[in-house]
Protein backbone atom coordinates (compact mmCIF):
# COMPACT_ATOMS: atom_id res chain seq x y z
CA UNK A 1 0.00 0.00 0.00
CA UNK A 2 1.32 3.33 -0.89
CA UNK A 3 0.97 5.43 2.28
CA UNK A 4 3.83 7.39 2.48
CA UNK A 5 4.81 9.60 -1.25
CA UNK A 6 7.78 11.01 0.64
CA UNK A 7 9.09 7.61 1.06
CA UNK A 8 11.36 7.18 -2.31
CA UNK A 9 10.38 3.03 -2.69
CA UNK A 10 6.23 4.05 -2.38
CA UNK A 11 6.60 6.76 -4.64
CA UNK A 12 8.43 4.80 -7.31
CA UNK A 13 5.70 2.00 -6.84
CA UNK A 14 2.98 4.80 -7.96
CA UNK A 15 4.68 6.05 -10.74
CA UNK A 16 5.71 2.74 -11.69
CA UNK A 17 2.01 2.32 -12.22
CA UNK A 18 0.65 5.25 -13.70
CA UNK A 19 3.41 4.54 -16.47
CA UNK A 20 2.40 1.29 -16.88
CA UNK A 21 -1.37 1.45 -16.69
CA UNK A 22 -3.24 4.38 -15.85
CA UNK A 23 -4.30 6.74 -19.17
CA UNK A 24 -5.48 9.75 -16.79
CA UNK A 25 -4.13 11.26 -13.55
CA UNK A 26 -6.08 13.72 -12.02
CA UNK A 27 -4.36 15.92 -9.09
CA UNK A 28 -5.73 18.80 -6.85
CA UNK A 29 -3.11 19.00 -4.13
CA UNK A 30 -1.82 22.62 -3.09
CA UNK A 31 -0.57 24.45 -5.83
CA UNK A 32 3.33 23.17 -5.61
CA UNK A 33 3.02 20.11 -4.24
CA UNK A 34 3.09 17.44 -6.53
CA UNK A 35 6.19 19.15 -8.22
CA UNK A 36 8.01 18.75 -4.71
CA UNK A 37 6.96 15.02 -4.87
CA UNK A 38 7.81 14.34 -8.42
CA UNK A 39 4.18 13.71 -9.49
CA UNK A 40 3.51 16.95 -11.27
CA UNK A 41 2.96 16.71 -15.28
CA UNK A 42 6.17 17.61 -16.74
CA UNK A 43 8.01 14.39 -14.76
CA UNK A 44 5.14 11.61 -15.44
CA UNK A 45 4.23 12.95 -19.04
CA UNK A 46 8.46 12.45 -19.89
CA UNK A 47 8.34 8.93 -18.72
CA UNK A 48 4.83 8.23 -20.67
CA UNK A 49 4.13 11.07 -23.45
CA UNK A 50 1.22 9.61 -23.79
CA UNK A 51 -0.57 10.44 -20.39
CA UNK A 52 -4.00 13.48 -20.08
CA UNK A 53 -2.81 14.88 -16.69
CA UNK A 54 -5.41 17.06 -15.40
CA UNK A 55 -4.62 19.99 -12.59
CA UNK A 56 -7.39 20.98 -10.48
CA UNK A 57 -6.50 24.08 -8.97
CA UNK A 58 -8.18 26.62 -7.07
CA UNK A 59 -7.01 30.27 -8.70
CA UNK A 60 -5.65 28.67 -11.77
CA UNK A 61 -2.50 28.21 -13.57
CA UNK A 62 -0.93 31.36 -13.56
CA UNK A 63 -1.45 35.09 -12.24
CA UNK A 64 -0.63 36.79 -8.71
CA UNK A 65 -3.06 34.38 -6.95
CA UNK A 66 -1.62 31.05 -8.55
CA UNK A 67 -0.37 29.90 -5.71
CA UNK A 68 -3.53 30.26 -2.91
CA UNK A 69 -5.75 27.36 -2.22
CA UNK A 70 -9.49 28.01 -2.18
CA UNK A 71 -12.64 26.28 -1.68
CA UNK A 72 -16.32 26.92 -2.89
CA UNK A 73 -17.48 29.43 -0.80
CA UNK A 74 -14.36 31.02 -1.18
CA UNK A 75 -15.05 31.29 -4.91
CA UNK A 76 -18.87 32.26 -4.91
CA UNK A 77 -17.64 35.36 -3.32
CA UNK A 78 -14.74 35.90 -4.73
CA UNK A 79 -16.20 34.98 -8.42
CA UNK A 80 -19.14 37.66 -8.46
CA UNK A 81 -21.39 34.32 -7.25
CA UNK A 82 -22.89 36.01 -3.90
CA UNK A 83 -22.97 39.27 -5.43
CA UNK A 84 -26.50 38.12 -7.29
CA UNK A 85 -27.91 35.83 -4.63
CA UNK A 86 -29.76 36.72 -2.62
CA UNK A 87 -32.62 39.83 -1.84
CA UNK A 88 -32.57 43.14 -2.74
CA UNK A 89 -31.18 44.95 -0.13
CA UNK A 90 -30.11 42.26 1.96
CA UNK A 91 -26.69 40.59 2.84
CA UNK A 92 -25.25 38.43 -0.12
CA UNK A 93 -26.39 34.58 0.02
CA UNK A 94 -23.99 31.64 -0.93
CA UNK A 95 -26.03 29.06 -3.49
CA UNK A 96 -26.64 25.73 -1.16
CA UNK A 97 -25.66 23.62 -3.52
CA UNK A 98 -21.42 23.46 -4.11
CA UNK A 99 -21.55 25.02 -7.71
CA UNK A 100 -18.22 25.69 -8.20
CA UNK A 101 -17.03 22.50 -7.02
CA UNK A 102 -18.92 20.36 -9.11
CA UNK A 103 -18.68 22.74 -12.02
CA UNK A 104 -14.95 22.41 -11.91
CA UNK A 105 -15.58 18.14 -11.88
CA UNK A 106 -17.73 18.53 -15.09
CA UNK A 107 -15.00 21.07 -16.34
CA UNK A 108 -12.00 18.42 -15.64
CA UNK A 109 -14.33 15.20 -17.47
CA UNK A 110 -15.03 17.52 -20.42
CA UNK A 111 -11.25 18.85 -20.58
CA UNK A 112 -9.92 15.09 -20.20
CA UNK A 113 -12.30 13.41 -22.88
CA UNK A 114 -11.31 16.24 -25.47
CA UNK A 115 -7.26 15.23 -24.89
CA UNK A 116 -8.47 11.68 -25.05
CA UNK A 117 -10.01 11.86 -27.95
CA UNK A 118 -7.53 14.18 -29.62
CA UNK A 119 -4.71 11.76 -28.35
CA UNK A 120 -6.43 8.68 -30.72
CA UNK A 121 -4.56 10.79 -33.59
CA UNK A 122 -1.50 12.13 -31.99
CA UNK A 123 -0.57 10.02 -30.13
CA UNK A 124 0.22 12.58 -27.32
CA UNK A 125 -1.81 12.94 -24.02
CA UNK A 126 -1.91 16.49 -22.71
CA UNK A 127 -2.14 18.62 -19.74
CA UNK A 128 -5.68 20.36 -18.99
CA UNK A 129 -5.82 23.28 -16.84
CA UNK A 130 -8.74 23.72 -14.78
CA UNK A 131 -9.36 25.78 -11.36
CA UNK A 132 -12.59 26.85 -9.08
CA UNK A 133 -11.94 30.58 -9.79
CA UNK A 134 -12.66 29.58 -13.66
CA UNK A 135 -15.61 27.94 -13.15
CA UNK A 136 -17.25 30.45 -10.70
CA UNK A 137 -16.28 33.10 -13.69
CA UNK A 138 -17.89 30.86 -16.31
CA UNK A 139 -21.00 30.73 -14.23
CA UNK A 140 -21.26 34.56 -14.05
CA UNK A 141 -20.85 34.71 -17.55
CA UNK A 142 -24.63 36.32 -18.19
CA UNK A 143 -24.01 38.70 -15.86
CA UNK A 144 -20.81 39.47 -17.25
CA UNK A 145 -21.99 40.24 -20.51
CA UNK A 146 -24.59 42.44 -18.85
CA UNK A 147 -22.30 44.75 -17.24
CA UNK A 148 -19.86 44.82 -20.09
CA UNK A 149 -22.93 46.01 -22.31
CA UNK A 150 -24.31 48.43 -19.65
CA UNK A 151 -21.66 49.24 -17.08
CA UNK A 152 -24.49 48.66 -14.60
CA UNK A 153 -23.31 46.26 -11.98
CA UNK A 154 -26.33 43.27 -11.93
CA UNK A 155 -27.99 43.37 -8.43
CA UNK A 156 -29.56 40.40 -6.49
CA UNK A 157 -33.04 39.65 -7.82
CA UNK A 158 -34.04 37.59 -5.40
CA UNK A 159 -36.30 34.59 -7.26
CA UNK A 160 -36.42 36.71 -10.12
CA UNK A 161 -34.37 37.11 -13.61
CA UNK A 162 -32.45 40.36 -14.47
CA UNK A 163 -34.19 41.51 -17.50
CA UNK A 164 -37.35 39.28 -17.79
CA UNK A 165 -40.75 40.07 -15.68
CA UNK A 166 -42.42 38.37 -14.40
CA UNK A 167 -39.86 35.61 -13.99
CA UNK A 168 -39.99 35.01 -10.12
CA UNK A 169 -41.55 33.01 -6.82
CA UNK A 170 -44.79 34.17 -5.61
CA UNK A 171 -46.93 33.34 -2.30
CA UNK A 172 -49.55 31.62 -2.67
CA UNK A 173 -52.10 30.32 -0.38
CA UNK A 174 -50.38 27.24 0.69
CA UNK A 175 -46.65 28.05 -0.37
CA UNK A 176 -44.48 29.34 -3.28
CA UNK A 177 -44.86 28.87 -7.17
CA UNK A 178 -42.59 30.38 -9.95
CA UNK A 179 -44.11 31.82 -12.65
CA UNK A 180 -41.82 32.62 -15.86
CA UNK A 181 -44.23 34.52 -18.16
CA UNK A 182 -40.90 35.06 -20.40
CA UNK A 183 -42.64 36.31 -23.67
CA UNK A 184 -45.74 38.65 -24.30
CA UNK A 185 -47.21 35.73 -25.75
CA UNK A 186 -46.89 34.11 -22.40
CA UNK A 187 -47.62 37.45 -20.59
CA UNK A 188 -51.13 37.66 -22.08
CA UNK A 189 -52.12 34.32 -21.21
CA UNK A 190 -50.74 34.54 -17.67
CA UNK A 191 -53.24 37.79 -17.37
CA UNK A 192 -55.90 35.75 -18.74
CA UNK A 193 -55.62 33.04 -16.14
CA UNK A 194 -55.72 35.31 -13.44
CA UNK A 195 -58.63 36.74 -14.56
CA UNK A 196 -56.93 40.08 -15.65
CA UNK A 197 -56.53 40.02 -19.21
CA UNK A 198 -56.62 44.22 -18.72
CA UNK A 199 -52.79 44.16 -17.52
CA UNK A 200 -51.70 43.05 -20.42
CA UNK A 201 -53.31 45.81 -22.43
CA UNK A 202 -51.74 48.12 -19.89
CA UNK A 203 -49.53 50.17 -21.23
CA UNK A 204 -47.14 49.90 -18.29
CA UNK A 205 -46.73 46.24 -19.04
CA UNK A 206 -47.12 46.36 -23.14
CA UNK A 207 -43.51 44.96 -23.81
CA UNK A 208 -41.30 43.03 -21.61
CA UNK A 209 -38.74 46.07 -21.22
CA UNK A 210 -41.84 47.97 -20.04
CA UNK A 211 -42.55 45.10 -17.72
CA UNK A 212 -39.01 45.53 -16.54
CA UNK A 213 -39.30 49.30 -16.12
CA UNK A 214 -41.82 48.81 -14.08
CA UNK A 215 -41.59 45.56 -11.79
CA UNK A 216 -42.52 46.68 -8.72
CA UNK A 217 -45.68 48.42 -9.72
CA UNK A 218 -46.56 44.81 -11.57
CA UNK A 219 -45.64 43.13 -8.69
CA UNK A 220 -48.07 44.76 -6.61
CA UNK A 221 -50.84 43.61 -8.45
CA UNK A 222 -49.56 39.99 -8.78
CA UNK A 223 -48.62 39.54 -5.58
CA UNK A 224 -52.15 39.82 -4.15
CA UNK A 225 -53.74 38.27 -6.84
CA UNK A 226 -51.55 35.13 -6.84
CA UNK A 227 -51.65 34.41 -2.83
CA UNK A 228 -55.45 33.66 -3.12
CA UNK A 229 -55.31 30.17 -4.58
CA UNK A 230 -53.24 26.97 -3.59
CA UNK A 231 -50.08 26.00 -5.69
CA UNK A 232 -52.02 22.69 -7.09
CA UNK A 233 -54.99 25.41 -8.40
CA UNK A 234 -52.57 27.73 -10.54
CA UNK A 235 -50.63 24.97 -11.62
CA UNK A 236 -53.54 23.52 -13.16
CA UNK A 237 -55.18 26.14 -14.69
CA UNK A 238 -51.13 27.81 -15.96
CA UNK A 239 -50.43 24.52 -17.30
CA UNK A 240 -53.60 24.05 -19.35
CA UNK A 241 -52.92 27.88 -20.50
CA UNK A 242 -49.36 26.38 -21.26
CA UNK A 243 -47.56 29.14 -19.15
CA UNK A 244 -44.19 27.62 -17.61
CA UNK A 245 -44.56 27.27 -13.62
CA UNK A 246 -43.01 25.61 -10.72
CA UNK A 247 -43.77 24.84 -6.86
CA UNK A 248 -40.81 25.91 -4.45
CA UNK A 249 -40.19 22.34 -3.28
CA UNK A 250 -38.00 21.12 -0.53
CA UNK A 251 -35.76 18.13 -0.89
CA UNK A 252 -38.27 15.68 0.81
CA UNK A 253 -40.83 17.05 -1.79
CA UNK A 254 -38.58 16.80 -4.90
CA UNK A 255 -37.42 12.98 -3.72
CA UNK A 256 -40.89 11.92 -3.66
CA UNK A 257 -42.23 13.60 -6.59
CA UNK A 258 -43.59 10.83 -9.59
CA UNK A 259 -41.03 12.78 -11.90
CA UNK A 260 -38.04 11.56 -9.86
CA UNK A 261 -39.34 8.14 -9.89
CA UNK A 262 -40.64 7.91 -13.83
CA UNK A 263 -36.60 9.51 -14.78
CA UNK A 264 -35.36 6.24 -12.48
CA UNK A 265 -33.11 9.28 -10.68
CA UNK A 266 -33.38 7.45 -7.12
CA UNK A 267 -31.05 4.34 -7.15
CA UNK A 268 -30.39 2.04 -5.05
CA UNK A 269 -26.66 0.91 -4.58
CA UNK A 270 -25.22 -2.56 -3.48
CA UNK A 271 -23.21 -1.93 0.13
CA UNK A 272 -25.36 1.04 1.03
CA UNK A 273 -28.39 1.30 2.97
CA UNK A 274 -29.94 4.31 1.62
CA UNK A 275 -30.42 5.25 -2.15
CA UNK A 276 -28.57 7.86 -3.68
CA UNK A 277 -29.57 9.86 -6.78
CA UNK A 278 -28.29 8.63 -9.92
CA UNK A 279 -25.51 10.62 -12.61
CA UNK A 280 -27.95 13.20 -14.62
CA UNK A 281 -27.96 11.77 -17.67
CA UNK A 282 -28.82 8.21 -19.82
CA UNK A 283 -27.20 6.74 -22.47
CA UNK A 284 -29.76 4.84 -24.94
CA UNK A 285 -32.27 5.41 -21.93
CA UNK A 286 -30.06 3.48 -19.48
CA UNK A 287 -28.62 5.62 -15.94
CA UNK A 288 -25.16 4.40 -15.71
CA UNK A 289 -24.88 3.34 -12.03
CA UNK A 290 -21.81 2.55 -9.93
CA UNK A 291 -21.46 -1.39 -9.38
CA UNK A 292 -20.64 -0.57 -5.60
CA UNK A 293 -20.96 1.85 -2.59
CA UNK A 294 -17.66 4.21 -2.67
CA UNK A 295 -15.04 2.72 -0.89
CA UNK A 296 -13.69 3.67 2.34
CA UNK A 297 -9.95 5.25 2.51
CA UNK A 298 -7.25 3.08 1.51
CA UNK A 299 -9.88 0.01 0.98
CA UNK A 300 -9.22 -0.01 -2.91
CA UNK A 301 -5.42 0.86 -2.60
CA UNK A 302 -3.94 -2.53 -3.12
CA UNK A 303 -5.97 -3.94 -6.02
CA UNK A 304 -5.87 -0.92 -7.66
CA UNK A 305 -1.99 -0.89 -7.61
CA UNK A 306 -1.21 -4.19 -7.49
CA UNK A 307 -4.43 -6.40 -9.27
CA UNK A 308 -3.02 -8.49 -12.35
Amino acid sequence: MVSDLRDPRQLEVLVTFIVDRADVVLQNMRPGQVDELGLGADTLRERKPSLVYCNIGAFGRHGPLAGRAGYDPLMQAFGGIMSVTGEPGRPPVRVGPSIVDIGTGLWAVIGVLLALYRRKDSGAGGVVDVSLLETAAAWMAPFAMQYLASGAVPARQGTGQTGIVPYRAYATADGELVVAAGNNQLYGKFCAVLGRPEWAADDRFATNPDRVSNAAQLDELLEPALATRTNAEWMRDLDDAGVPCAPVQDVGQMLAHEQIAALGLLRSLPGLSQPVIGPALSIDDNRPLARSAPPALGEATIEGLFAA
